[in-house]
């Protein structure tokens, strides 16, 4: 009997989350030959239209857009060489405070037990050994993010899987460099406030527990990226060329939330431990 490969599963709140915060992990052990399981959770329809036109602008057909990034979602993630994509299906909630918030059908509105269910299911299906998805704060406030973390983490409770469970995050200092790229970019960026009761995007480097090295796969996280090219807010990414997006993005870090395994940290590898 052929022994079982190691599994990663990727909990991603819309088509385009998997290239930029695990596209590298996702190629990197795609090619180590591990089965990675992407699950995007909702199907974008407030994501930009064709030329870039917004959700609520003339224009913008919200059953094209899903068609869209429905396609850019599969481009992608056969860039990325993602064994398994399963989709939820859930509709795209928009921005926090959007009226799209409070749809009939939205990911936002629909209850978490309900969700955690089919995710819990994809969890027994699959027996990932690693699993990964946002913090509480969906790392910048996404309703759709949170909701993603909270249905992982229920969906986990829930089942008997032994998986290692992972939060994307970024270093703050890795900010400061960002910061700066965007505004030579052109593109408006704010520093961070000390003084606002907005959460501080990312955390202190010394709190991250996970540094996984992707320049090697630098190539096919910006072919990812650019799949998705039809969402502007791709595309000040794309416009730092691949060679400096590497450099910028080629390491994904992480906070292990969840072991069973007592690999020492900070690791270099979300399956330290298992093999």
């Amino acid at each position: 009997m052929a022994e079982r490969s190691l599994t990663l599963m990727a909990v991603h709140a819309h088509p385009d989350d998997e290239a930029t915060s695990t596209g590298g992990v996702l190629a990197r052990y795609a090619a180590e030959g591990v089965t990675t399981v992407l699950v995007t959770c909702t199907d974008g329809r407030c994501g930009d239209g064709p030329g870039g036109v917004k959700p609520g602008e003339p224009g913008h057909d919200p059953a094209a857009v899903v068609e869209m990034r429905q396609n850019e979602l599969e481009a992608s993630c056969a860039t990325l060489k993602v064994t398994h994509l399963e989709t939820l299906g859930y509709g795209d909630s928009g921005m926090m405070g959007w009226s799209t918030n409070d749809q009939p059908g939205s990911f936002w509105t629909t209850p978490v037990a309900e969700a955690a269910d089919r995710l819990a299911d994809l969890i027994r299906r699959y027996q990932p050994d690693v699993i990964v998805t946002y913090d509480e704060n969906g790392f910048y406030g996404h309703p759709d993010h949170i909701q993603a973390h909270r249905i992982t983490m229920a969906a986990v409770a829930q089942t008997d899987v032994a998986a290692k469970v992972y939060w994307t995050t970024v270093p703050r200092t890795a900010f400061t460099e960002f910061g700066r790229i965007m505004k030579e970019l052109g593109v408006e960026w704010a520093d961070p406030d000390p003084s606002s009761d907005v959460p501080e995007l990312g955390l202190p480097d010394d709190e991250i527990t996970t540094w996984v090295d992707t320049r090697s796969y630098g190539a096919q996280k910006f072919e990812a990226l650019a799949a998705h090219a039809s969402q502007t807010e791709n595309i000040f990414f794309l416009q730092l060329g691949q060679e400096r997006f590497t450099e910028l993005m080629g390491t994904e870090t992480f906070v292990r939330v969840r072991d069973t395994t007592d690999a020492p940290v900070p690791e270099d590898d979300l399956f330290a431990g298992l093999r």
